[in-house]
């Protein structure tokens, strides 16, 4: 199915990207609000707070290096329960708001979305939630479902856009010779056998590929220390006496992937090869 281009109208609250903003999308009823966990208290004002809708409270983790945390939540008064989480939630430092402008959604809209992104980000896995449990999914009409369904997918474009990617897929949907055309490897000593493919936003390594079992002496400090952080958050793990990727993860450069892979400190572009032997470096430069 062909994509279309949309527009995000942002508007800038205080007058400085960091602060609060608004975000809307051309022919769409819902509208979005980013406000820092400073600018809460002073957020008593914007009528849109008083409304029935979803939140989500960005921070970072204490449990992992290789992850943040987010809480999704809904609420009838949007305001009053932000307020709540300032003394009862300390790990977040942002919150994205959407509401309806029509002021069209109830209850049982905001139980469904709740329950629907929730669903979608553990699925996805890039971020801990603090949730502790599924929320319960509301019934609500076949035509009711649609429209929030689509109210959903708005929602994921404009967290996606505004830097947040916890419902976005490490990988798109691909067709067999897509896959093919953008599937490279690294098999090495020391027991390294791996795939991985170029996105959009860095290098990702394949759930099952097998990292060497030992570094060199040569491997430098940063390295050996993402390395390990990815064994401590159990990225990497143990399986037969081999080291596992045990789910897709996404590095920064295919030389950070190529280095994790094969223990020691390598050039992603030479060492990322395809089934037909030729490296990334030629494929990216079409040569």
């Amino acid at each position: 199915m062909k994509n279309f281009g949309k527009t995000i109208k942002i508007f800038l609250v205080d007058g400085e990207p960091n602060g609060r903003m608004t975000c809307e999308l051309s022919n769409w009823t819902g509208k979005a609000l980013k406000i820092p966990r400073k600018k809460i208290k002073e957020s008593s004002d914007r009528p849109e707070l008083e409304n029935t809708g979803i939140y989500i409270l960005f921070g970072k983790s204490d449990k992992s290096e290789n992850k943040e945390l987010a809480y999704i939540g809904e609420a009838e008064g949007i305001y009053k329960r932000l307020n709540q989480h300032l003394s009862a939630k300390d790990f977040w430092n942002e919150a994205l708001v959407f509401v309806s402008k029509d002021e069209n959604l109830n209850k049982a809209h905001i139980k469904y979305l709740e329950s629907r992104l929730h669903e979608i980000a553990l699925k996805v896995n890039r971020y801990d939630l603090e949730n502790g449990n599924l929320p319960p999914r509301s019934s609500i009409s076949e035509s009711d479902k649609a429209e929030m369904e689509e109210f959903l997918e708005n929602i994921r474009l404009l967290v996606n856009s505004l830097g947040y990617k916890i419902f976005e897929e490490l990988r798109k949907a691909q067709t067999t010779q897509e896959e093919v055309n953008n599937t490279f490897y690294i098999n090495s000593v020391r027991g390294a056998n791996a795939k991985g493919q170029m996105t959009n936003e860095g290098f990702v390594v394949l759930k099952d590929s097998e990292i060497a079992n030992s570094i060199t002496n040569s491997f430098p400090e940063n390295l050996v220390k993402f390395r390990q952080s990815l064994i401590d958050d159990n990225i990497i793990v143990e399986v037969n006496n081999k080291l596992v990727l045990r789910k897709d993860h996404l590095f920064s450069s295919p030389s950070a992937a190529a280095a994790v892979v094969m223990g020691r400190s390598a050039n992603g572009l030479t060492e990322w090869k395809l089934n037909d032997g030729r490296p990334l470096k030629a494929v990216e430069s079409n040569s």
